[in-house]
């Protein structure tokens, strides 16, 4: 505010001071308006409002401010997509990565978006279309069971979702089966501390954890990238 106030007895209300004050203004704003988006906390109970309203849930999912610590294009080039592969995109809400999967996978590749929310795969479906999307495919899945056939998925992906998995023992166990020889598992989600966005942390899962519950489920981690500044990003095989 003093700087603002400075550059207001600075600069006369001329056509050209006028341009320079609007300027010096959208310079100020824009980066507070993105750290206040940025920074919104959720507890518990603003969580499930959201997850209750499917147009205020989606909205959260895509908003583009999330791209900034998201970094989709930055994961998806770590990851080294190869055109033709089958992946699981589970808990895919609204899509946010699921296109972007299916632009690196061509149209001989195949996207299984896979969600237990009626109104993210209807979301999903309709996207799809708009989009002509042909290589996404859409599945409402149970909490503790993805619904995907053996030996047919080329990798995994996760993204801020295995925290929601019920039974997730349960569920490893499935995937394993339904992974290719070569398959492998992607988890992305928020470390166990404060960070600007995310889920409470009561909800998080430590990086540390992760591993351990993975290891003694008959995964290794194959690789780790650290680039996410509120993230883990942890590549998983099977041993």
């Amino acid at each position: 505010m003093r700087l603002l106030a400075i550059i207001l007895t600075s600069l006369k209300f001329s056509g050209k001071g006028m341009k320079q004050l609007l300027f010096l203004l959208v310079l100020l704003l824009v980066p507070f308006s993105a750290r206040a988006q940025d920074a919104v906390k959720r507890d518990d109970h603003q969580m499930h409002r959201l997850h209750r309203d499917p147009k205020a849930y989606i909205g959260m999912l895509e908003d583009p401010q999330r791209d900034i610590y998201q970094k989709p294009h930055k994961v998806l080039t770590a990851l080294d997509l190869k055109e033709g592969e089958v992946i699981a995109d589970i808990g895919a809400g609204s899509g946010y990565f699921t296109f972007r999967l299916a632009h690196h996978v061509g149209d001989k590749g195949k996207i299984y978006a896979v969600d237990i929310s009626p109104d993210m795969i209807l979301h999903i479906n309709r996207r799809a279309r708009a989009v002509k999307a042909n290589n996404v495919v859409s599945i409402l899945a149970a909490p503790d069971d993805p619904l995907l056939p053996d030996r047919s998925i080329d990798r995994f992906f996760f993204s801020n979702s295995w925290h929601h998995v019920e039974n997730q023992t349960k569920y490893l166990s499935l995937i394993k089966k339904m992974l290719k020889p070569s398959g492998e598992i992607v988890m992305i989600d928020f470390h166990k501390q404060e960070t600007p966005a995310g889920p409470p942390l009561q909800m998080r899962i430590a990086r540390e954890d992760l591993i351990k519950q993975m290891e003694s489920n008959g995964f290794g981690l194959r690789k780790e990238h650290t680039f996410l500044p509120y993230q883990y990003l942890l590549l998983f095989v099977p041993k």
